[in-house]
């Protein structure tokens, strides 16, 4: 295996914090494959780049040679996590917590060797557990401390109920650590409470204590708020390839050197030089773009890569109409351009077509649109929407 040194460099890497360094560096003295967990509640299966933080980290470790454990929470799924949540989030059923845990599995395998993880669901022991297992389990806790944890403390300070199931979310979560006897646990910071739970509890099961590696949350695409899908701040690891390198080359400036650490597989030493070139004045326009290189080529291979680059160089950069244009045959009767762009979802309606007519948004054929009833029919019309969209309109 890799030396100490270097292991712990490339573990590190983009981490908000480390509980447990010098145990870390003590397991890793060992020279055997450690046991690196992480749970995954199947309430929202849906993965863009945000999701991808932890996961990357866990393919780091799993490239050193150590285990991958991921732990569906079929079990726990049905409580429901209410981390960071103002009130109890809605149980699921069975049937969606499967359903979710199977696209949360194809997901994943985008990132990880599914060769080399292991993937378990917590109730293959949490179901097994008779009345008196789970109330010496709740023995191990007591409600001051659960209380200290920041969004039971706010719903308790605001009179607003807290049922007693909802504690049992971080015992059970913690002994999934005891049960895979985890050398490591990976996380978000939002998910501190529950991380350290496992290691109270492997120490009351006298087993030795999982170190934590607590990973930021990651910004979306304006640089302010935690990437999410509600909020349109997202990259989906799903998304088309030219789209998700167009959308790389929005993220602020600021933001560049977060995502090579924590998005990428990079190593370390090369992060330091991108810092160096930036620090140097090189335009961060092209450090930009070997970030959309190394995103794209991790979820669509090396040959989509030159295709998404030569793209947004055609579109954005020269400002040249794309290659791969969508067409689209019409009647010259009745036609109705709104109906047409709106149907194609180059807008969500008729009425932000319009809205984005009145600002000067919309080109036909190179000349701005200032009203549509101003509209000049002809055989062939490229219709251009904001810097991005395109469909060419063929009429018959």
């Amino acid at each position: 295996m890799i030396n100490i040194d270097e292991q712990i460099k490339i573990i590190s890497k983009g981490v908000d914090e480390i509980i447990g360094l010098d145990e870390l560096k003590e397991k890793l003295t060992k020279n055997k494959p450690l046991t690196v967990k992480l749970g995954l509640d199947p309430s929202a299966p849906d993965i863009h780049l945000g999701h991808t933080v932890v996961l990357r980290k866990l393919r780091q470790l799993q490239d050193l040679g150590h285990n991958i454990v991921i732990i569906i929470g079929d079990f726990t799924g049905k409580i429901g996590d209410p981390t960071g949540k103002s009130k109890a989030r809605k149980a699921l059923t069975t049937e969606q917590v499967l359903e979710n845990a199977k696209t949360y599995e194809e997901q994943i395998f985008k990132v990880l060797d599914k060769k080399k993880t292991k993937v378990n669901f917590n109730s293959e022991w949490l179901s097994k557990m008779n009345f008196e297992d789970v109330i010496r389990l709740g023995a191990k806790m007591t409600v001051a401390r659960m209380l200290e944890r920041d969004d039971f403390k706010k719903r308790y300070e605001n009179q607003m109920p807290i049922s007693i199931h909802e504690f049992f979310y971080p015992l059970m979560q913690g002994f999934d650590s005891v049960e895979i006897k985890a050398d490591i646990e990976l996380g978000g910071t939002d998910q501190r409470f529950n991380l350290l739970m496992g290691r109270m509890l492997q120490k009351e099961f006298g087993q030795e204590p999982q170190c934590i590696i607590m990973m930021p949350l990651l910004e979306g695409l304006d640089g302010i708020n935690k990437m999410s899908k509600s909020l349109g701040n997202y990259i989906g690891i799903d998304e088309d390839a030219k789209v998700m390198f167009e959308k790389i080359m929005t993220i602020p400036d600021e933001l560049i050197v977060k995502y090579f650490e924590l998005v990428t597989d990079i190593h370390p030493d090369e992060v330091e030089k991108i810092k160096e070139l930036l620090r140097d004045g090189t335009n961060p326009r092209d450090i930009k773009m070997q970030l959309g290189r190394e995103i794209v080529e991790l979820y669509h291979g090396k040959d989509a890569v030159k295709d998404a680059e030569d793209r947004f160089k055609l579109v954005f950069q020269r400002k040249e109409i794309p290659d791969d244009i969508k067409c689209v045959e019409v009647s010259k009767e009745n036609l109705d351009l709104a109906e047409i762009i709106t149907n194609n979802l180059l807008v969500k309606s008729k009425n932000e077509f319009r809205r984005l007519v009145v600002q000067g948004g919309v080109k036909v054929n190179g000349e701005k649109l200032g009203n549509i009833e101003d509209l000049i029919l002809s055989e062939e019309m490229i219709i251009q929407i904001g810097k991005k969209k395109f469909i060419k309109i063929i009429i018959k």
